[in-house]
């Protein structure tokens, strides 16, 4: 599954670098992401709702066995 979900991270990444952030694949737990967000996006205080209504959305939409993401 790394790779399908590395594939959907690629296509977010554009958006995420444009605001001066990122996104770091860390492990995938069963169907539990784990994900780092890096630069701005790590203290920005919209992080939250980029990881769910952004990365998590975009990931559970394409991959099925994707149940949750979680910011480490």
């Amino acid at each position: 599954m790394r790779p399908e979900v590395e594939k959907v991270l690629d296509s977010i990444r554009p958006a995420l670098q444009a605001d001066g952030g990122d996104v770091e694949l860390i492990d995938i737990d069963g169907g539990v992401v784990k994900v780092r967000l890096l630069g701005a996006c790590g203290g920005c205080p919209m992080a939250t709702m980029t990881l769910k209504g952004g990365i998590e959305a975009a990931l559970k939409e394409r991959i099925p066995a994707v149940e949750r993401v979680e910011s480490v």
